[in-house]
């Protein structure tokens, strides 16, 4: 792997921008993320076995601009032998994990409506997929590494051997694939909080980031990992109960609880 402080900043630092660029954070496989000093901008940087998996993220920023639904706009696509750096505009506002519990209370219902008009894309039209097959084949290689992190996973399950969590979601496997057949919609795919930006004046949403697994898929794939992050703002279950209720009826929705925790205990195992 190439030397992330030298050869990943060269492609970001190649004299078009001076060095106006400050580190946000590092990342998977190498990764690292830059915010441009005037804020207008986000980087990301990966070394050449992850330009890929950049590519792919870009394209789908691309596409979703295409569609009515806000997001990043794609800037600039910077790739060598040594690696790849993807340049898009930021999204002005703020993530919805950092607002008060009584501003995320008051956005409720408008992230509610933004993740149906997501949802509500032609499924068809999207080229991108994150449908259920990839995902278990995904979650399979990931355990069979050794790679699952036990802090995406729910605490009551940290310490069970991750093999044995993929067993116990086998047995659904078929009746989940007929559920997605029948009700495939354009997934966000890692739609939580964070990834959500909210109008701080308005508390609208402005627009939905870290696009890398937008795609086909089941909708309780998103469904299931917004209501369970946003139970980390909510102060009580009860709270938390009412949240999920306003949700489903803003969006139009019965919840089915065992499908929202099927999607729920798959996801952890798909990072690694």
């Amino acid at each position: 792997m190439i030397d992330s402080t030298s050869a990943l900043r060269a492609l970001l630092y190649d004299g078009r921008d001076g060095d106006g660029w400050i580190p946000v954070t590092g990342g998977e496989s190498g990764a690292e993320v830059f915010r441009s000093e005037d804020g207008t901008r986000y980087a990301k940087c990966v070394p050449a076995g992850s330009v890929t998996s950049l590519e792919e993220e870009r394209d789908r920023v691309e596409w979703l601009g295409t569609q009515g639904v806000p997001g990043p706009r794609v800037l600039d696509w910077r790739a060598t032998a040594d690696g790849a750096c993807l340049v898009t505009s930021a999204v002005p506002g703020v993530p919805a994990d950092r607002v008060p519990a009584a501003e995320l209370r008051a956005a409720w219902e408008k992230i509610a409506d933004a993740v149906r008009r997501l949802h509500d894309l032609p499924a068809r039209g999207c080229p991108f997929a994150r449908d259920l097959t990839r995902m278990f084949a995904m979650a399979r290689d990931v355990v069979a590494r050794g790679a699952v992190n036990p802090e995406f996973l729910p605490e009551e399950q940290q310490d069970t051997p991750a093999g044995e969590l993929l067993a116990r979601l086998e047995p659904q496997l078929e009746h989940r694939l007929a559920q997605e057949a029948a009700e495939t919609v354009v997934c966000h795919g890692d739609l939580c909080l964070p990834n959500v930006i909210l109008d701080p004046e308005t508390l609208d949403v402005a627009g939905f980031i870290d696009l890398g697994r937008l795609g086909r898929a089941d909708p309780y794939a998103d469904i299931a990992l917004l209501l369970a992050n946003a139970r980390e703002t909510w102060p009580d279950e009860r709270e938390a109960s009412f949240a999920d209720e306003r949700f489903a009826e803003r969006y139009g929705v019965v919840l089915d609880r065992d499908r929202e925790r099927f999607y729920l205990h798959l996801d952890p195992l798909t990072w690694g």
